[in-house]
């Protein structure tokens, strides 16, 4: 404690900044510039890209982003500051005076006094043009350059918002935040679609293991969940999981980020199933009211018609044959275009984890999946099988004891019920931005054949 005490007290009387003798221009960016509710001709300094140029006879108009918002600030200068370096992409930095602006378009605008191009840019081979709306497929060859299109720009801001919000939900909801390995022994799944990890030189003899027993990269952090389930009562995770799918459909990438969560003492379906209602009704109002420019555009230009709804769900119960996409998009479309509950899948359809309801002839488990409008499945969840000789006997059906030792360890010391659940983030993008391909709503896509930068 008193180490602690010491530190704060360092960290309080520490600073790098020498005094200034005058006062600099304040930095602000465009964002807040665009905000500022008090224009009084303040000496500020602004720094980003060019997105217009318009040179009249005696003043100079330049559209200027650095990525904050969607609206870029107006800055007037004299014709003089016009020169051939100052064009569609280059870098700028513009020091003068925020005022009130005369046009109805924006409050404020900034009246320059000096401006520096930073890097040039050359407009002629820059892929992305002035004024044109270049389609998602196309800015896909660019994955270093479609970040600086509005509507790449708008995806990546709402995937930000939401990263944060989905965080902010957990911590308010008392949930411990777990880093869950990317490197694992373990198959979550039981589906073998796994990248296997090996070190890039021949360290060992072949026939050896780096880490002495064969290594993948994670498809879910679920099992690791439970193990710190048996210390914390909530805990989740929000990291990158991989699938070695051989697959470049618009549902399918190779790398793409999961929020998993497990809750210790849930006894019921429905315990879990209001937790994953109020993660998505949470983060999705987050982003409606921080991101509204966004949002719009996304609907208005790229999913035009989209809405969202995360008011009704309905349940049903299905058994016999496994839900494919299409199924799933038809149940969604048939209970009205809302978020849909399906509950109660057949025991031989799931993973041996799952709780088995014991129901007769039907023999069902404890599972739920969420289905939204435009993607299918968005969730996926169940309750746990805590019970030893339950769990015991579906290890061995699968051929996994021995395997699988130490999961059936946390049976015999301090079980409790316990269920969880993960939701894909790239498809919860999808869902409320109305983005047909996964490929565009993460900043570098990873899929067969293509594995860019």
């Amino acid at each position: 404690m008193l180490g602690a005490r010491c530190l704060l007290r360092a960290l309080r009387s520490c600073s790098t900044a020498p005094c200034p003798r005058h006062r600099p221009s304040a930095r602000l960016s465009v964002r807040d510039a665009l905000g500022s509710q008090n224009a009084s001709a303040e000496r500020v300094k602004v720094q980003g890209w060019v997105r217009s140029v318009r040179s009249q006879k005696e003043v100079l108009f330049l559209h200027v982003n650095d990525g904050s918002s969607l609206e870029s600030l107006q800055v007037v200068a004299d014709s003089n500051f016009d020169n051939r370096e100052l064009t569609f992409g280059s870098s700028v930095e513009v020091l003068g005076q925020l005022v009130q602006s005369p046009s109805k378009r924006q409050n404020v605008e900034l009246k320059a006094e000096k401006i520096e191009v930073i890097g040039n840019c050359d407009a002629k081979a820059f892929p992305i043009k002035y004024k044109e709306k270049h389609p998602l497929e196309y800015m896909r060859q660019y994955p270093h350059l479609r970040c600086r299109t509005n509507a790449l720009g708008s995806i990546l801001r709402v995937r930000s918002e939401a990263t944060a919000a989905i965080h902010s939900f957990f911590k308010n909801s008392g949930f411990v935040h777990i880093h869950t390995p990317i490197i694992t022994s373990n198959d979550c799944e039981g589906a073998g679609e796994l990248f296997r990890v090996e070190p890039s030189s021949k360290i060992k003899l072949p026939e050896e293991n780096f880490f002495n027993v064969p290594a993948f990269l994670t498809v879910s952090g679920q099992l690791h969940l439970e193990v710190m389930s048996g210390a914390f009562t909530r805990v989740f995770t929000f990291g990158p999981t991989f699938r070695a799918e051989n697959s470049q459909s618009r549902r399918h990438l190779a790398e793409f980020y999961m929020v998993e969560a497990e809750i210790s003492f849930v006894e019921s379906l429905q315990d879990l199933m209001q937790i994953m209602e109020g993660l998505f009704k949470t983060t999705t109002m987050t982003v409606l009211s921080n991101c509204p420019e966004d949002v719009e555009l996304c609907h208005k230009f790229i999913a035009p018609g989209h809405k969202i709804r995360t008011y009704a769900k309905k349940q049903l119960f299905n058994w016999g044959v496994d839900l494919q996409t299409e199924h799933e998009k038809y149940l969604v479309k048939h209970c009205g275009d809302i978020p849909v509950f399906v509950i109660n899948y057949p025991l031989a359809l799931k993973p041996f984890y799952m709780r088995d309801n014991e129901d007769g002839p039907q023999h069902t488990v404890a599972a739920v999946d969420l289905l939204v409008p435009g993607v299918g499945e968005l969730f996926g969840g169940s309750l746990r099988e805590e019970r030893y000789h339950f769990l015991k006997q579906q290890l061995a059906r699968s051929g996994l004891t021995e395997a699988y030792q130490w999961y059936l360890d946390l049976r015999r010391f301090g079980s409790v019920p316990h269920g969880g659940f993960g939701m894909g983030f790239e498809r919860y993008l999808q869902c409320i931005l109305g983005v047909e391909n996964i490929k565009d709503v993460i900043p570098f896509p990873r899929f067969t054949h293509s594995c860019l930068l």
